[in-house]
């Protein structure tokens, strides 16, 4: 029975449970984020919140005293170095447990723990500011210069266009010369020289006509 202890054992004699806690908050420290029973990480949430506090003043003896926990120069390099510098405004409360469920063998109650300020879901960042595009208001300036460089472009095949409708409407408006000739030819049909030259002969007196008032 334990009543009236606060210290939990977790089944396991004074060094072997201080190996665990500061083996799990190596990890935690190198991986930001662990998966455990919930008994273990209330007991590890006591054990490494103070040596998180501890970070915050970077000096010689607060190194010491944090690797006299952590047996690692890796991960008090990483914690003074990266974690350090993320919870410096913070005044406490550096860690998350978030309940997972049940383990499905002995049905132990499972969580995560993870460092608050590295979670990207959960922190909010100022989002920066973004210019609002109307219509009625002009494009912002990279559109501008695209539209200037493609006006740019566009100006030269304009032109081209431009000197071809030219030669088009002036080719439309200069008539051919062999029109007029043949508009000729069909207005002067062939049946008026007929009738001119029957016109010629009833002029003309027959030489009968001659002849009989001669010998009259």
């Amino acid at each position: 029975m334990r009543h009236g202890k606060k210290i939990n054992s977790l089944g396991r004699k004074s060094a072997h449970r201080n190996a665990m806690l500061s083996n799990m908050a190596n990890s935690l420290i190198e991986h930001k984020r662990i998966t455990t029973t919930v008994a273990k990480a209330k007991a590890l949430r006591v054990y490494l919140e103070p040596l998180l506090t501890k970070s915050k003043t970077d000096s010689t003896h607060s190194r010491r005293v944090v690797f006299s926990y952590l047996q690692s120069k890796d991960a008090v390099t990483e914690l003074f170095r990266e974690i350090a510098p993320k919870i410096a405004e913070r005044p406490g409360g550096y860690l998350r447990i978030i309940r997972l469920g049940n383990r499905l063998g002995d049905n132990a109650e499972m969580c995560m723990i993870e460092l608050v300020d590295f979670n990207e879901l959960m922190v909010k960042e100022p989002k920066e500011k973004k210019t609002r595009r109307s219509r009625r208001g002009g494009a912002s300036k990279a559109e501008e210069t695209k539209a200037s460089e493609t006006k740019k472009e566009d100006a030269p095949k304009k032109e081209v266009k431009a000197e071809d409708d030219k030669k088009e409407a002036t080719k439309k408006e200069t008539p051919k010369k062999d029109a007029p000739k043949k508009d000729a030819k069909k207005e002067t049909p062939k049946k008026d020289d007929a009738a001119e030259a029957k016109a010629e002969k009833k002029e003309t007196p027959k030489k009968e006509n001659k002849k009989s008032d001669e010998e009259e």
